[in-house]
C-alpha cells in the first residue's frame, strides 16, 4: 500500500466520522429515518445533504431544528483530548450483535431504534466489555437491605468475570459500579447526557474511576445537559448492552421497570431480587415477579444460570471448579461459604459467620487452600481471583 493510499483512507475515515458525529448531534438520539437514510445513501451523503438542506421532507422535519449545529470536529477533539472517542457502525468495536435486538421490534417509534453512534469515555474496547455483560438497576431512593444486596451481586458477578452495566444515579446504580470497582472488575455507565457531564455532579470522581477501568458511554454528544425524555432513551441502552437485567431494588412506579420493559422487548432475560414484604422500596420487584415480567433471583449464581446461557459458553475451567465445589462437605463447605465474595477476612469472624469454633475454621482453612478455593496474605483468608 503506497503512502499516497494511506492518506486517502485516513482522510476517508475522518470524513465519515465526522460525519457521524455531526449527525449525532443533529438528530440528538435514535431515528430510524436518519439510519435508514444512512443505509441507503451513506453517512457522508446524508451528512452533507442535511448541511445544504436538501434532505428529504421527513429527514429535514426530524433534524431541521439541530441542522446548523456543526460541532463534530470539535466535540471529537474536546472528547480525544479527555480520552475518549466517538465508536461508529463502521468500527471494529461496534457492539454489532446487541443492536440486532431493535431490529426485531414488531412496532417501534422512530426513537426507539439502535444509536447512531455511541460516544465513549475511556480506553476499553467498547465490544468486548459488553460481550458478557449484566445490566443492575433500581430505585436511587434504595435502601440499606438493596445497597447490600445490589453490592454482593454486583461484586459476585465482577469477581467472575462480568461487566456491570448501570446508569450512574443515584441508589442502586451508584452502589452496582461502586462494588464492581471494589473489586477490581469491570464496570460501564450509560449516561443521559454527554459522556463530558458529570451527571449527578456528586458522581464526577466515581464516573472518572470507571472511565479508567471500564467506560462512560453515551448517544449524545459532548455538551448535551440531561432530560427525562433522555433518561428514558437511555434505558434501552442498558438493556441493548446487557445479557439480561437485573432490578435490584424498585418501588411501585421505579423507572428500573422502563429498563426492564426494554430487556424483555430486546428478548433479553429479566430477574428481580425480592425485598422485606413491607418495604416500599421493593414493591416493583414483587410485582415483577408476580406479573411475571422478571424471575425471582437472590444471588449472581442464579442471575448467571438465567442469563448466561445465552452466551452459549463451555468453560471448561469453569467446569472444573464447579466439580470441585460439589465435592466440598461439612466443616470445608461452611467455611468456604462464609468467606466474602470479595475482601478478607479473619478466622474469628469467619468462625461467627459459618457457626463454627475457630479451630475447626482454622482446620479448614489449609484443606481449602490446597484445593486452589483460597488464599492467604497479609490482610486475611479470601476466595481465589475468579471463584
Amino acid at each position: 500500500m503506497t503512502r499516497g493510499s494511506s492518506v486517502g483512507e485516513k482522510q476517508d475515515a475522518d470524513e465519515r466520522r465526522c460525519a457521524w458525529a455531526y449527525l449525532s448531534t443533529a438528530t440528538q438520539g435514535a431515528s430510524r429515518t436518519v439510519s435508514a437514510a444512512i443505509a441507503e445513501h451513506g453517512v457522508v451523503e446524508v451528512a452533507d445533504a442535511v448541511r445544504e438542506g436538501s434532505a428529504g421532507a421527513d429527514l429535514t422535519a426530524k433534524v431541521k431544528a439541530r441542522a446548523h449545529l456543526d460541532t463534530a470536529a470539535a466535540d471529537l477533539e474536546r472528547l480525544s483530548r479527555a480520552g475518549g472517542r466517538l465508536v461508529t457502525p463502521d468500527d471494529d468495536e461496534w457492539p454489532a450483535w446487541q443492536m440486532l435486538g431493535f431490529d426485531q421490534l414488531d412496532t417501534a417509534t422512530d426513537a426507539e431504534g439502535p444509536p447512531l453512534a455511541l460516544w465513549v469515555w475511556g480506553q476499553r474496547r467498547l465490544d468486548e466489555l459488553v460481550e458478557r455483560a449484566i445490566g443492575i438497576v433500581g430505585t436511587r431512593a434504595a435502601s440499606g437491605y438493596g445497597e447490600h444486596v445490589t453490592a454482593e451481586i454486583a461484586g459476585d458477578l465482577a469477581v467472575d468475570g462480568w461487566t456491570v452495566v448501570s446508569g450512574a444515579a443515584f441508589g442502586i446504580d451508584a452502589a452496582a459500579h461502586r462494588a464492581a470497582l471494589g473489586v477490581g472488575g469491570t464496570t460501564v455507565a450509560i449516561l443521559a447526557c454527554g459522556v463530558d457531564r458529570a451527571y449527578p455532579a456528586a458522581h464526577a470522581k466515581l464516573l472518572r474511576s470507571i472511565s479508567e477501568s471500564g467506560l462512560v458511554v453515551s448517544e449524545y454528544p459532548p455538551g448535551t445537559v440531561p432530560a427525562r425524555y433522555r433518561f428514558l432513551a437511555r434505558n434501552r441502552l442498558i438493556a441493548a448492552l446487557s445479557v439480561g437485567t437485573v432490578v435490584a431494588e424498585a418501588g411501585w412506579r421505579s423507572g428500573a421497570r422502563n429498563t426492564a420493559a426494554w430487556a424483555r422487548r430486546l428478548g433479553r432475560p429479566v430477574v428481580a431480587v425480592p425485598g422485606p414484604v413491607t418495604s416500599a422500596a421493593s414493591q416493583g420487584c414483587h410485582r415483577m415477579i408476580r406479573e411475571g415480567e422478571a424471575r425471582l433471583v437472590g444471588a449472581a449464581r442464579d442471575i448467571v444460570e438465567e442469563c448466561g446461557p445465552l452466551l452459549e459458553v463451555d468453560d471448561d475451567r469453569d467446569a472444573q471448579f464447579v466439580r470441585a465445589l460439589d465435592g466440598l462437605s461439612g466443616d470445608l463447605a461452611l467455611v468456604y461459604e462464609a468467606l466474602p465474595a470479595a475482601g478478607t477476612c479473619e478466622p474469628t469472624a469467619l468462625a461467627e459467620a459459618a457457626g463454627l469454633s475457630v479451630d475447626r475454621v482454622r482446620g479448614a482453612l489449609p484443606l481449602l487452600e490446597m484445593e486452589g478455593l483460597v488464599r492467604r496474605d497479609d490482610a486475611g483468608w479470601s476466595r481465589t481471583a475468579g471463584r
